[in-house]
């Protein structure tokens, strides 16, 4: 007789940016590009410690703030409106995406649903499938729109709960992976109840762990199957 196949995650839900496409160098020049003709200079180093964490709009809040120079909503939005053009050009000309990405959204697929939670707006995060081959796999878990009121990866997250319990039902969606690389997303996919593994392409293994991600690896080859089946039977039981 066949033993029965270990139970692994049953859908899970990718962030995008530093998870599935390597672009965070691509945004800092697009808010570079952004923020020149206002004056304000942005430094690797700020853009890593102090906006890496937050959307578009936060961002442009966090360092028009920072500058002493508090905006309005409407001037935020407008400042969004004008990165946009400058991320897409850079992007369609080269978009990096992380080794292994495209092969773990393919077995993830595999074992089942799969969606792209991000706060990015959905004409960014429309580019990525296509250059990693995967559109037949993946599906946009999030819209701009959707995640505007409040945090936008929390939201997102719930969201994303919400959409795989149609398909799933309540208990195999709140059993469902979220795979991500900031404290932020942790912290969010946490929040929400649901298991988590990061990786440490953009935060140090022990920040990662401190924000409470269940299993953290350095790279996505690092996430195998066998990985991910010991994470499941130490959360799920």
């Amino acid at each position: 007789m066949t033993a029965p196949e270990t139970p692994i995650f049953p859908a899970t839900l990718f962030d995008y940016n530093g998870v599935l496409v390597d672009d965070e160098a691509v945004h800092l020049a697009a808010f570079r590009d952004t923020l020149a003709p206002y004056g304000i200079t942005l430094s690797d180093e700020d853009y890593v410690d102090r906006y890496l964490g937050f959307d578009d709009r936060g961002a442009f809040a966090a360092i028009f703030a920072d500058a002493g120079r508090p905006l309005e909503p409407d001037a935020i939005e407008r400042l969004v409106e004008e990165k946009r053009p400058h991320y897409l050009s850079r992007a369609a000309e080269n978009l990096p995406t992380f080794p292994g990405a495209a092969e773990l959204v393919r077995r993830r697929a595999a074992a089942g649903p799969v969606a792209i939670v991000s706060g990015a707006p959905r004409d960014e995060t429309l580019l990525g499938p296509p250059v990693l081959d995967v559109r037949a796999h993946s599906e946009q878990g999030t819209r701009p729109g959707d995640t505007r009121p409040c945090n936008p990866t929390r939201k997102g997250t719930a969201l994303g709960i919400e959409r795989l319990a149609r398909t799933l039902g309540p208990h195999k969606a709140r059993m469902a992976l979220v795979i991500e690389d900031s404290l932020a997303g942790v912290q969010a996919a946490k929040a929400a109840g649901l298991a988590c593994a990061a990786v440490a392409h953009s935060y140090p293994t022990a920040a990662l762990e401190k924000a409470g991600a269940d299993l953290v690896v350095p790279t996505l080859q690092a996430l195998t199957d066998d990985l991910l089946r010991d994470a499941f039977r130490r959360i799920h039981g």
